[in-house]
Formats: structure tokens, C-alpha cells, sequence
């Protein structure tokens, strides 16, 4: 027990006057760090979260309505995701150029600098998230809902209050 026990006087004091190796070697030790690695299927993943996103599951009604024809409804759906995964890969690209944490505002800040970013970001805190939420909820809140209105229009009330509590956290 002697030899795991330091005693107390033997200890280096981290406050103490020109005992700062201790103290760094100590600081050191304690720093907890995430491995930065994405493998082939997180990176797969996100590509195709980013082309199929949740669209997929709200508009293919809308789509066959105004096309009225199965086939060309599909061609539209591969058009437009060949247009996401261009901008899937770029963002792919930004990340492997841009090693920083922050998404958009790194990359905007390592392109445009400290304003163009600060103003992004805070555009996306006021505007763009909370706009995106609201939009994601009243969908979610609808396709719940219709099933119990199989014949009549969704009522506005119920549909608001289930969004509501669906973007609440």
C-alpha cells in the first residue's frame, strides 16, 4: 500500500509557485477528445441522407397528380436526385478541404471570413432552422393526422398543436 500512496508532502501541489510542468502534465491527462473519422458506410449515410432527405416521403403524391404517368413521376424523382447528390458531393468536398467543426459557418468563414459568416449563422439561428422545423412539423402533424379524416380536410387546430409539440424539445 506504501508503494501506490504518495505521501502528502511528496505530492507536487498544481497551485503552488513554479509547479507548472505538473500542472500542464495533469491538464493533459484529463483533455477527453473525439476520434475524427468517418468510415465508408457513415459517409454513404450521409450522402444519402442528404439526396433523399424527407421529401421522398411527402411529395410522390403531389408528383403523380400533376404528371399523371408512373414512369415519367420516376425520371423526375432520378433527375432530382442526381441534383442533390451534386450538392451532397460538394458538401462531401467542403468537408474533406475543411477540416473545422461548424458546417456552414466554417465554411463560409474559411472563404469569406468573419462576417459574411457571422451574419450566415445568425441568419440560420432567426430564420432558416426555424422556418425548416415549423415546415417538418406541419408535415409530420399532417400525414398523422389524415388517417383519422379519411373524408374531410384536417382540422387546422389539431394539426398546429401536434406540430407544436413535435418541434418542442
Amino acid at each position: 500500500m506504501d508503494d501506490i500512496a504518495t505521501p502528502m508532502s511528496e505530492a507536487p501541489m498544481l497551485n503552488s509557485p513554479g509547479n507548472d510542468k505538473a500542472f500542464q502534465e495533469w491538464k493533459d491527462e484529463e483533455k477527453v477528445r473525439m476520434k475524427k473519422q468517418l468510415g465508408l458506410l457513415e459517409g454513404v449515410a450521409i450522402i444519402l441522407g442528404i439526396i433523399f432527405g424527407s421529401g421522398i416521403f411527402v411529395s410522390p403524391k403531389g408528383v403523380i397528380m400533376e404528371v399523371k404517368s408512373v414512369g415519367l413521376s420516376l425520371v423526375i424523382w432520378m433527375l432530382c436526385g442526381l441534383l442533390s447528390m451534386i450538392g451532397a458531393l460538394c458538401y462531401a468536398e467542403l468537408g474533406t478541404s475543411i477540416p473545422k467543426s461548424g458546417g456552414d459557418y466554417a465554411y463560409i468563414f474559411e472563404a469569406f471570413g468573419p462576417l459574411p459568416a457571422f451574419l450566415y449563422l445568425w441568419d440560420a439561428m432567426l430564420i432558416f432552422v426555424p422556418t425548416t422545423n415549423a415546415i417538418m412539423g406541419l408535415t409530420f402533424a399532417n400525414y398523422v393526422i389524415q388517417p383519422f379524416f379519411p373524408n374531410c380536410s384536417n382540422p387546422d387546430s389539431a394539426v398546429r398543436l401536434i406540430a407544436a409539440v413535435t418541434i418542442c424539445e
